[in-house]
């Protein structure tokens, strides 16, 4: 009998005879619902494009021609116990590039899954019609580099393929273009800092969305590069793509214990920014709770003044055979109630809010194009969001209908008497 017809019908009279308090209480479990899927939505949506744009874009593990910690000196190592102070000693000289570069890639290459190619990478001056910009040059293979990033998807112009049908080609960015007025088929004077010269030719244009890339970035071919640095046979990278990106930080470590070269995860390039997602993510949940909790306190306060009020009317109800935890159903009963009725309302306002937000565009400062708010439309954070809200209106209906179900009958009786 704890769930009969009865039951039910008792509760909803209860609530129906108290239809402002009730809809007091819907609602503001609704209204925790709703923003709790909006800012879910919009968090984890936020997280997501985060990996999108600069771990899948990106290759995951960066190998460089460096170490964690300096190399330890030949005469250091001589003289480990007495040595104090050494002055006037020259330290060792270490060639950059990565040594044996090729036989480390067929190591990678092995890997089932993994996809890797060397690079060369240094800091230049390309000069046109009088004008000049500050580039980062990367030597690539274009056979490669569309696997390991969406530069591809990112050609307005040309293709990286024309780098290699094209003697001293070089890709830019739509920024680098704008700037320098620069244009598909331009010869253009690249210098490095060594002062060698390279005319080249633009052969594709492309258009990250971020200024730092679409002004600063340009791509050569890995031997032209090496030309251009004058570093033969040389790389100074390798940058990895794994099929899980998760993993990026353990196999990370294991090349660095292996080659002892620094190894880079994305993990580690953008731990800042992943301990900023935790700390929001935490902030801005503990504010949707506290919406929750303050809903629960109206489902407390309404079935606890309906226990005051009905006190006679529970011990008649007990006097006719209703049981203890028939009296509990029927209180709990309305808790649950009000939390699906809220529950349903919220997944509404969620939609509703996901849309305004879905609608609204905004230039951030780094960006060319125009954003609009990284959004996730999952129903994970609806039905987290609908247990959070039964949970809590069935919790705080339990206290009062635990105390309606402890009514003696014949006290109330007898008072009344």
């Amino acid at each position: 009998m704890i769930f009969s017809r009865v039951n039910f019908q008792i509760a909803f009279a209860h609530l129906m005879n108290r239809r402002r308090q009730s809809l007091v209480s819907v609602l503001g479990v609704a209204l925790g619902v709703g923003f709790f899927i909006a800012t879910s939505s919009l968090m984890q949506g936020s997280e997501n494009d985060f990996v999108s744009r600069l771990v899948d874009s990106q290759p995951h593990i960066t190998v460089k021609d460096e170490f964690r910690e300096p190399a330890r000196q030949p005469l250091f190592m001589i003289f480990q116990d007495g040595a104090v102070a050494l002055k006037g000693v020259k330290p060792r000289e270490y060639l950059r590039g990565i040594k044996n570069y090729k036989g480390k890639l067929e190591q990678l290459e092995a890997i089932q899954g993994v996809i890797a190619a060397p690079g060369l990478s240094g800091a230049s001056i390309v000069r046109y019609g009088g004008e000049e910009r500050n580039v980062s040059i990367l030597g690539i293979d274009p056979d490669v580099e569309p696997r390991l990033t969406t530069i591809e998807e990112d050609m307005r112009e040309g293709s990286l393929d024309a780098l290699k049908t094209t003697a001293d080609g070089i890709v830019i960015g739509k920024g680098l273009s704008d700037r320098l007025q620069l244009r598909m088929g331009d010869l253009a004077s690249v210098i490095a800092p060594s002062g060698n010269v390279v005319l080249m030719k633009v052969v594709g244009i492309f258009r990250a969305g971020n200024v730092l890339l679409d002004e600063g970035q340009a791509y050569v071919l890995l031997k032209d590069a090496q030309v251009l640095f004058n570093k033969p046979n040389i790389a100074d990278r390798l940058r990895i793509k794994l099929p899980d990106p998760n993993a990026a930080l353990e196999f990370s470590r294991q090349l660095e214990q292996r080659w002892e070269y620094k190894a880079e995860s994305w993990q580690e390039v953008n731990e800042d920014i992943l301990g900023l997602f935790v700390v929001r993510n935490a902030i801005l949940y503990s504010i949707v709770s506290a919406i929750m909790i303050v809903a629960s306190f109206g489902i407390f306060n309404i079935i606890s003044t309906v226990v005051m009020e009905k006190r006679r009317d529970i011990a008649i109800l007990m006097s006719m055979g209703f049981r203890a935890r028939d009296i509990r159903a029927i209180f709990l009963i309305q808790g649950f109630v009000v939390g699906i009725i809220g529950m349903l309302t919220g997944w509404g306002i969620g939609v509703g809010l996901i849309s305004i937000l879905a609608s609204i565009e905004f230039d951030v400062e780094g960006l060319i194009d125009a954003q609009g708010f990284p959004l996730d439309y999952g129903f994970t954070q609806f039905v987290i969001a609908g247990i959070f809200a039964l949970a809590s209106a069935v919790l705080a209906a339990w206290l009062p209908a635990h105390r309606a179900s402890q009514v003696r009958p014949v006290d109330i009786i007898r008072g009344a008497a």
